[in-house]
């Protein structure tokens, strides 16, 4: 008796070791390579022109992660249409950042992520209407979390500093907008 319990207890610690290796092998052959995702989220337009509005955001990502701290990401995103009857604006735009991830747990990752924004602007102020491209910086940060060693989840906030150039409407045609931007999304990783 005496001896299966010795067996019983040697097997056991030997499939716990065998799995915990097995495991730790399996989630660090996914530390780096080509990811991609999508965001859907809350866009809100601060401005102190007539600019200010509430929309949809939509956002197609592409990245590839170094290893388990650090990636690059580009983005073609969409902020809509946003303003008033006096003053309203449609922009997109590409985004390309440098991003940092922190594992926590096995499933849960808190980053960060900043860059540049080169977006184009079709605008009409007071009836003239016009285009405008120009770049931007941002920031954001979320948590991302895992479903599979493959797909996660996240949510995020990002803030854009957006400047709108309406050079034919007047001589100081520059209107400061801050695009805020709380998204959810998912992300696959190959």
């Amino acid at each position: 008796m005496k001896t299966s319990t010795l067996g019983i207890i040697g097997s056991l610690a030997l499939a716990t070791t065998l799995s915990t290796a097995a495991f730790a092998e399996s989630s660090q052959a996914n530390t780096s390579g080509l990811y991609i995702g999508g965001n859907y989220g809350y866009l809100k337009v601060d401005s102190d022109d007539d600019f200010d509005d509430n929309k949809d955001v939509t956002q197609a990502i592409i990245g590839y992660r170094f290893n388990p701290f650090l990636a690059i990401e580009g983005s073609r995103i969409d902020f809509g249409r946003y303003g008033g009857r006096l003053a309203n604006a449609d922009t997109k735009g590409y985004t390309a950042a440098l991003k940092g991830t922190l594992p926590i747990t096995q499933t849960l990752e808190l980053f960060v992520k900043g860059g540049q924004l080169w977006h184009e602007t079709d605008y009409s102020v007071a009836g003239f209407s016009g285009s405008s491209d120009d770049k931007s910086a941002f920031a954001g940060a979320g948590v991302n979390f895992k479903v599979t060693e493959n797909l996660l989840v996240n949510a995020q906030y990002t803030w854009y500093d957006v400047d709108l150039n309406a050079d034919n409407v007047s001589s100081d045609s520059e209107f400061e907008t801050d695009f805020n931007q709380a998204s959810v999304g998912a992300e696959y990783r190959f």
